[in-house]
């Protein structure tokens, strides 16, 4: 039980440390630098425009770590029913396992 879970959790880490990912933190760190460089700027319009930008990126801050979480929470419920799934229908899991390996050296085979 131990090993899918662990599987499933080294699986997610990959996927949080995405290139998507990465750059999703890198341009946040990006803005967030802008708006620091210009925070000495004046303008009324030039402030609400900062401000608006200041709003956005905490927001998609927040929607990225909900989404985040939720993906750990469905992937932790997907590996716990797997599990128990191999438990309670072993050889059903082996013969699934072994056609789909089937299948993938057929395929590169006939490269």
């Amino acid at each position: 039980m131990n090993t899918i879970l662990d599987e499933t959790k080294k699986a997610l880490d990959a996927a949080t440390t995405s290139p998507l990912m990465d750059d999703f933190n890198m341009v946040v760190a990006d803005v967030e630098a802008l708006l620091k460089e210009t925070a000495s700027q004046s303008g009324e319009k030039f402030i609400e425009i900062r401000n608006k930008v200041d709003q956005s990126m905490k927001a998609a801050k927040a929607s990225m770590a909900e989404a985040e979480e939720a993906l750990l929470v469905k992937s932790k419920v997907a590996a716990k029913a797997t599990d128990a799934y191999v438990h309670d229908h072993p050889w059903q899991s082996i013969g699934l396992a072994a056609g789909i390996g089937y299948i993938i050296g057929w395929l590169s085979a006939r490269r």
